[in-house]
């Protein structure tokens, strides 16, 4: 059998053996792991975060080994080492980024964004974000570094430009100067947490969901499906309202203004039914005082509380409605009016 020939056989053998391997451990994962799809595996999340990683490492990482037993001319087996190397790194790098985003899915069930009070969750699921993305920089960075190392001549290429880094270098810098000031600034939000994932904001008088925080930007859900994005500098420098930074509880008013003749103990009475017998109220806050009054009508003021800002707004519309009709029907004279009096010439 000529040389090359083995070697291909070699070769090929090395890539079965490897997806093999893959396969089995795939087949064994798959046959231990029993909750269902929609639940949450550890062994699911390892099979869809580094079945392709390992799907490239492992064929490489046995051909690699097979690499002794082939016939090979020194200059080739000098090339297909450098390139197995390469490969090798290179798939290696792709496999921790897996293993990141494994510890990834794992921390993500761990602290569910779907309690009421989800505080802490929001918290560790902001740090978390930040946490794998500086990971997988890093991991890109460090195998990059490995791969330029591995090539005699591009060591010699890296020196040079070590060694004549000098104006580029404050070029760079000046460039990059806002680029890092938002890396810094997202390093800031990461750990201080002005700001968090679901948290609640008013932004540009807009209002909506923290959905994603990235290292120089922020996305907003607004409630109606559109997307606000803003450079993560924005939430250092400039004011901004969070209604969940301590707790999602919080508090909502109705405003009613109504004629003078309104009875002020009956839509009491009124609003304490109708707060009462709602699910939407979380039994801590509801007030009903005339907060002002003006030379037309008073103001009438409903305070109450619920256990997020979402139910807040569902409560605040009910009572308005039903205060409303309630007004309209018992007392409709009560209703605001412009008064006039007209009277005869002399």
């Amino acid at each position: 059998m000529p040389p090359f020939v083995g070697n291909i056989i070699l070769a090929a053998c090395a890539l079965i053996t490897g997806y093999v391997i893959k396969w089995l451990l795939a087949l064994f994962i798959h046959k231990t792991t029993k909750t269902p799809v929609e639940d949450y595996s550890m062994m699911r999340s390892i099979v869809k975060r580094l079945g392709r990683p390992v799907n490239f490492f492992l064929p490489v990482l046995v051909l690699n080994m097979m690499m002794p037993l082939m016939d090979l001319h020194p200059k080739q087996l000098k090339l297909l080492s450098s390139t197995v190397e390469v490969l090798l790194i290179i798939t290696f790098g792709y496999v921790l980024i897996g293993i990141v985003k494994v510890l990834e899915d794992y921390i993500v069930h761990a602290y569910d964004l779907r309690k009421a009070d989800n505080l802490r969750e929001r918290k560790i699921r902001t740090q978390l974000q930040f946490l794998r993305k500086i990971a997988v920089t890093i991991i890109t960075i460090l195998v990059l570094c490995a791969v330029l190392l591995s090539f005699d001549s591009l060591r010699k290429i890296g020196t040079g430009l070590l060694t004549g880094v000098g104006v580029g270098g404050i070029i760079v810098g000046f460039a990059a100067q806002r680029s890092l000031g938002n890396f810094l600034a997202g390093l800031q939000i990461a750990f201080t947490q002005p700001i968090r994932i679901d948290d609640v904001l008013i932004v540009e008088n807009e209002w909506g969901r923290v959905e994603e925080i990235t290292l120089t930007y922020v996305v907003l859900g607004i409630w109606d499906q559109r997307k606000l994005i803003l450079p993560i500098n924005y939430f250092i420098e400039k004011p901004f309202q969070n209604w969940t930074r301590t707790g999602s509880a919080i508090l909502g008013t109705v405003f009613l203004y109504l004629d003078y003749s309104a009875p002020v103990d009956a839509l009491r009475e009124e609003f304490f039914r109708l707060v009462e017998d709602h699910p939407l109220w979380d039994k801590r806050v509801k007030v009903m005082q005339v907060t002002n009054a003006t030379d037309r009508t008073m103001e009438v003021r409903l305070l109450i509380s619920a256990v997020n800002s979402g139910q807040a707004f569902d409560l605040r519309c009910f009572l308005r409605e039903r205060m409303i009709a309630f007004v309209q029907e018992k007392y409709p004279e009560s209703l605001p009016k412009t008064r006039a009096e007209i009277t005869k010439d002399v």
